[in-house]
């Protein structure tokens, strides 16, 4: 019995050995699926703010036209950080709140039916972008992005201070 436990803890680590190979190609496609899609939101508002601030100005949102601004900048250039993984995790926060308040305010009833029925909330606009954000946030961007590379970079600079210092 105990050789077939060993044998089954065994391989349980071995599989999720190979699952952690995956995480950070996971993660990139999150960020570059997500963040194309942000990138393409935020570049339609900005081409067509009269009708983003007419929304906004339906949602009895104060200063409809500057907000219209924003919220398309934070999705454009959002979406493009998200996209190459830069600044990520603040990024994501930022995300994270753009849609949370998304739905506070133009998917009220979505938000609400969150329990009762699930269905409603899930097919919500705010929502993958929502999860996409989140788990951003969570997991970070992954290996393959330009915060790992700034972080080897400011780790090299920072050995060669210290060896220069010492």
């Amino acid at each position: 019995m105990k050789p077939f436990v060993l044998r089954l803890r065994s391989l349980y680590r071995s599989f999720f050995a190979v699952v952690d190979y995956l995480r950070s190609p996971f993660l990139l496609a999150v960020r570059l699926y997500w963040g194309w899609q942000l990138i393409q939101s935020g570049w339609g508002k900005l081409h067509n703010l009269p009708k983003v601030t007419e929304f906004f100005t339906s949602l009895n949102l104060p200063m409809p036209a500057q907000m219209a601004v924003f919220i398309s900048g934070v999705e454009l250039f959002g979406g493009i950080f998200l996209a190459v993984g830069l600044l990520s995790r603040l990024t994501a926060l930022v995300l994270t709140v753009n849609m949370i308040m998304a739905y506070v305010i133009a998917d009220r009833e979505a938000l609400r039916s969150i329990f009762s029925d699930p269905d409603k909330f899930y097919a919500a606009a705010p929502y993958v972008f929502l999860i996409a954000s989140l788990i951003i946030l969570i997991f970070g961007p992954g290996k393959v992005s330009l915060d790992t590379l700034l972080d080897k970079v400011v780790a090299k600079t920072d050995a060669r201070e210290t060896r220069s210092a010492v």
